[in-house]
């Protein structure tokens, strides 16, 4: 296996940082972790596609608004996929010693 295969976006997963439907400043909801990324850009897709069926289904129906909260649900979960997706992908910054760490000595 090759150094690219290893670090592959087949083989990046979700970090499972992001939250999603907040009550007050407390989320509901949290993206798991460990899930393969293309499997939740799958999944995105196919929630927002559904997303943009019910805003469609919301334009012409005026008499309810349960499309339309619906389609806020569904484009709520899936900016939430992509969002973590973005995070899991994004490089991440090396570690420096805080304060008290470089206060200790070395151990060998």
């Amino acid at each position: 296996m090759t150094e690219t295969d290893l670090h592959g976006p087949a083989n990046i997963k979700t970090i499972g940082f992001t939250p999603f439907l907040y009550h007050s400043d407390q989320a509901f909801f949290n993206v798991r972790a460990g899930i393969p990324i293309l499997d939740a850009l799958s999944q995105s897709s196919d929630l927002l596609s559904l997303a943009k069926s019910f805003t469609e289904d919301a334009a012409f129906i005026k008499d309810t608004d349960r499309h339309a909260w619906a389609a806020h649900y569904l484009t709520v979960m899936g900016k939430a996929l992509i969002d973590d997706v973005i995070q899991a992908l994004m490089p991440r910054p090396a570690r420096t010693k805080t304060e008290s760490e470089e206060e200790l000595p070395e151990s060998h």
